[in-house]
C-alpha cells in the first residue's frame, strides 16, 4: 500500500472515530475535490499536458459552478478560451465528414461525448477509487484499523456500495464476511436512528405533538439525505 493513501485514510477514520462525524470517505472525496479545484485554476493549468487535457475533456456542470465561485476568474477565462476552440472544432467537424455526409453524425457524437466528461470528476473518481482499495486492504491487515472503521458512525449509501463491491473482489470468503458483518452493524443501527429521527420529524407537524420535544429530528431531512446520497445536503 503506498502512504499517499493510507495516510489520509487513516487520518479521516480516526478523525470521523474521534469526533463523530458523517461517512468519512465524503470528507476524503471532499478533501480531493477542493485540490482538485485548487490544482485546476493554479500554475498546472499553464502545463502543457495538463492543459491539453482539460481542453479535451471539460468540466461538468457542478465543476463548472464551483470554478466560479473560487473567484479566479482571470484563470478560468484562459482555460475556456482554449477549451472553447477545441470544443468548436470538434463540432465543426472536417472535409471528410462534409464529403461524405457525416458531418452531423459526426458532430452529435462529439457533442455527447463532451457533454459527458469532466476533467475534475475524472482525476478525483481515479483517486478515490485507490482510496476505497485502500480501506479494505487496510481493513484486512491492520488489526487497529479495524477498530477504525468499527467506530464510524455511518458510510453513506454510494460508499457502502463501493467498499461492499471492492471488498467482494479483494478477500477471501472469511474476511469479506467478517467485514460485511462490521459494515453491516454500524451501517443497520444509523439506519435505524435516521428513520426514527424522520419519522419523528413528520409527527412534529401534526398539532397533537405540538408540545412533544423535537429530540435529535430537528435535522433529521438533511442527515436522512446525506446518508442516501453523500453530496445532497451535506454540512460545508
Amino acid at each position: 500500500m503506498e502512504q499517499i493513501y493510507t495516510i489520509p485514510v487513516n487520518e479521516s477514520f480516526e478523525g470521523c472515530a474521534k469526533n463523530g462525524c458523517d461517512c468519512p470517505l465524503c470528507k476524503i472525496y471532499d478533501t480531493l475535490e477542493k485540490k482538485e479545484l485548487e490544482m485546476a485554476l493554479g500554475p498546472s493549468m499553464m502545463e502543457p499536458a495538463t492543459r491539453i487535457v482539460m481542453n479535451e475533456k471539460g468540466f461538468c456542470h457542478e465543476h463548472f459552478k464551483m470554478l466560479l465561485d473560487k473567484n479566479n476568474r482571470l484563470s478560468l477565462a484562459l482555460i475556456l478560451e482554449s477549451h472553447l476552440g477545441e470544443t468548436k472544432s470538434k463540432l465543426k467537424g472536417n472535409f471528410i465528414d462534409t464529403i461524405f455526409g457525416g458531418k452531423a453524425n459526426k458532430s452529435l457524437k462529439n457533442a455527447k461525448s463532451l457533454v459527458g466528461s469532466c476533467f475534475i470528476c475524472e482525476r478525483i473518481d481515479n483517486h478515490f477509487e485507490k482510496m476505497i482499495e485502500t480501506v479494505i486492504l487496510l481493513y484486512a491487515q491492520d488489526p487497529d484499523f479495524k477498530e477504525k472503521l468499527r467506530s464510524q458512525k455511518y458510510f453513506c449509501l454510494p460508499h457502502y456500495a463501493m467498499l461492499m463491491e471492492c471488498a467482494k473482489n479483494e478477500l477471501d470468503k472469511k474476511k469479506f464476511g467478517d467485514f460485511h458483518k462490521d459494515i453491516s452493524e454500524l451501517e443497520n443501527r444509523y439506519f435505524d436512528k435516521i428513520t426514527e429521527d424522520v419519522s419523528w420529524f413528520c409527527k412534529k407537524f401534526d398539532y397533537r405533538y405540538d408540545s412533544e420535544p423535537w429530540y435529535d429530528s430537528k435535522d433529521a431531512p438533511e442527515r436522512a439525505t446525506r446518508l442516501l446520497s453523500g453530496g445532497v445536503g451535506k454540512e460545508k
